[in-house]
């Protein structure tokens, strides 16, 4: 089943913030939003113990368990090398709107000189479209094809990206703003449903853990490095720079998607031996019993 759930929760929150900055104040809003964490985390703690864990069988966290977790994962990675090169290079291209979205707030308020106010209304307007991406992708997430959930998505929130970083006035970054939002949904949910189907769940915990790693690497220098030129040239230049690299690394890897070799990888049901990674994966479960 397509997770389409959470894949816009990280504008549906902002947008949340941002009207309740419109109807309230910024110290009210970082009140509120601190009083919601607290009445979290009692919830959480109020919750039932239904899982019976052994302590005893989890392993220690030693240097040999860590190098042996990233055996596995290597391992993964070289008998699943498309998968792998779907997953990592979505990741890496993400790291190009990671690092637009730290200039966020400089760029929108100093460059194209838009008011606390009419930023606070940009972010829920482009809550409002992740939402309407949402509603549609709910009711029609059997007629999309996967594939194109995942090439549409990016290339459409490229263009986002590109109609923000040529922004001139509040309306058009609106534009911009929206058209990221929706597909925006599409987009993760594809990926998701992508890695939740070609990644076994013996090793899907080991594979998330070291790619986060290397996203969060990569992703802490390029944004110091984004950081630093943005101050030696135009923020706005930077951000265009950005954008349309952002544009050409996505055309290439939505080739791949759409590759009608590749088609099966994207298809239902991919526990069973018909599918690419079948194989693979009961040869992965032999080899991690093994170890």
């Amino acid at each position: 089943m397509r997770s389409f759930a959470d894949s816009g929760a990280f504008i549906v929150g902002p947008a949340i913030g941002g009207s309740l900055i419109l109807v309230t104040s910024v110290e009210t809003t970082l009140w509120i939003n601190a009083l919601f964490f607290v009445i979290s985390a009692l919830l959480l703690f109020m919750l039932p113990e239904k899982e019976t864990i052994d302590k005893e069988a989890i392993p220690t966290l030693t240097v040999s368990q860590v190098i042996r977790d990233f055996t596995v994962v290597q391992t993964f990675m070289m008998m699943n090398k498309y998968v792998s090169f779907i997953y990592l290079g979505f990741i890496l291209i993400m790291i190009f709107s990671f690092a637009m979205d730290a200039q966020e707030v400089v760029f929108t308020q100093q460059v194209i000189g838009l008011s606390e106010f009419e930023y606070s209304l940009l972010i829920s307007i482009t809550g409002i479209g992740s939402i309407a991406g949402a509603l549609i992708l709910s009711v029609l997430s059997n007629k999309f094809s996967l594939r194109y959930m995942i090439a549409i998505g990016l290339i459409m929130t490229t263009v986002g990206y590109l109609i923000y970083a040529f922004s001139w006035s509040f309306a058009s970054i609106v534009v911009g703003f929206v058209i990221l939002g929706f597909f925006n949904v599409f987009l993760n949910a594809g990926i998701i449903t992508f890695y939740q189907n070609n990644v076994p769940v013996h090793v899907m915990g080991r594979v998330t853990s070291i790619f986060q790693l290397i996203q969060s690497a990569v992703q802490v220098v390029f944004i110091l490095g984004i950081g630093v030129t943005a101050d030696l040239v135009s923020l706005r230049l930077t951000i265009v720079v950005l954008a349309l690299f952002k544009l050409v690394f996505s055309t290439i890897f939505s080739m791949s998607v759409l590759s009608t070799k590749k088609k099966a990888y994207y298809q239902e049901g991919e526990g069973n031996e018909e599918h690419p990674c079948g194989r693979k994966m009961k040869v992965e479960k032999l080899w991690m019993n093994d170890t």
